[in-house]
């Protein structure tokens, strides 16, 4: 069986020959040596024995920010991030770590009713420009040999979870729902608006699914707040997407345990990155005895675990994983991103596991 059936009769609950093994190679990639890098991730995958699946490979309906100049500016190890509109200007810093190798987001640009204002004009004049043929191409040219999921939403992300993680922050933007609503409900209207357009455009491909990066976790949104500002939209994509026979995945990678119930009633197909504690705060069973049996979830193989096991450890570890999760609609991957410095030889081991 080639990787991108298997990873496809995984997800619908169709037969398969084993569980697919597909690592999700986001930060470990960025540590490889440059030789590695340049024979791609789809060499990589077959190196190590895996199962190619590109979670957010491409963007099909690429945002263009009219009447709306973006500049930045790097001085030392802060960065400055300005969105200028003839209504107002927002502007983002960000702080180099040398020590995790980033940019973290330190001050987030709106924090008024004006800033909500900007923001909304900034949406409200987005267009898209289709880059169907470059992805139809490249999945051509990947044929059975993995599964491509191009990424949606404007910020990969609903319109609310965006507000939090890239406009607001969690605070101000709980201050702002409560003391000026209905100036926080037109902006996320102008961007759910245009979310909304580029799942469609993107839903015209080939592609056989997609993914949003939602990074959902009860440690910044509450069980009410994904009920009211969150799960709508998704269950908006997932109508748009499964009316042309596609699937949405969602990106769940924090703590998930007190939204379960919520997430299980969303219009999703697959729970995407589940990470048991310490990174989340439910086991993969856990979740699966939660979830109705058309979700499947990929994951299950804790960050931390992977890197600090000694192999022996590892391999019983991911041998009582896959006892447990055989038979569902299951696909065995890290939870979440990999960090870096994990032995290859632990990748290689667990081929050899699922293949046994």
């Amino acid at each position: 069986m080639k990787p991108k059936e298997r990873l496809l009769n995984s997800i619908y609950g169709k037969e398969v020959d084993r569980i697919p093994w597909a690592p999700f190679l986001a930060y470990y990639w960025d540590f490889l040596d440059e030789a590695i890098k340049q024979k791609g991730q789809f060499n990589y995958y077959q190196s190590i024995g895996a199962d190619p699946l590109f979670r957010g490979s491409h963007v099909l309906a690429k945002p263009i920010y009219q009447h709306c100049d973006i500049s930045t500016n790097v001085k030392g190890n802060m960065k400055e991030t300005r969105y200028t509109t003839p209504v107002g200007t927002l502007t983002l810093l960000h702080t180099y770590s040398d020590t995790g190798n980033t940019w973290y987001l330190t001050t987030h640009p709106v924090r008024s009713q004006e800033d909500f204002k900007t923001l909304q004009y900034i949406y409200e004049h987005i267009t898209f420009e289709e880059n169907i043929s470059a992805f139809e191409k490249d999945k051509a040219c990947l044929g059975n040999d993995g599964l491509y999921l191009p990424v949606v939403g404007v910020m990969a992300k609903t319109s609310y979870q965006s507000l939090l993680e890239h406009w607001c922050g969690t605070i101000d933007l709980t201050y702002a729902t409560f003391d000026y609503p209905d100036i926080v409900e037109a902006c996320l209207s102008a961007m759910n608006h245009k979310n909304k357009q580029m799942v469609e455009l993107s839903s015209k491909s080939s592609a056989e699914g997609f993914i949003f990066y939602e990074d959902t976790s009860t440690t910044n949104i509450s069980p009410s707040i994904f009920e009211q500002y969150i799960k709508p939209e998704i269950d908006q994509w997932g109508d748009i997407i499964h009316a042309h026979d596609k699937l949405l995945i969602h990106h769940a990678c924090g703590h998930l345990k007190g939204v379960m119930s919520h997430i299980a009633d969303s219009n999703i197909d697959v729970l995407e990155s589940i990470s048991p504690p310490p990174t989340g705060d439910i086991e993969i069973v856990d979740a699966r005895a939660v979830l109705p049996d058309h979700i499947a979830i990929i994951g299950g193989i804790e960050p931390t675990k992977l890197l600090n096991l000694p192999m022996n450890a590892l391999e019983q570890y991911v041998t009582e994983l896959l006892s447990a999760m055989k038979g569902s609609r299951y696909i065995l991957a890290n939870s979440d991103s990999c960090p870096p410095g994990v032995d290859e030889e632990k990748f290689k081991m667990i081929s050899q596991l699922v293949k046994a």
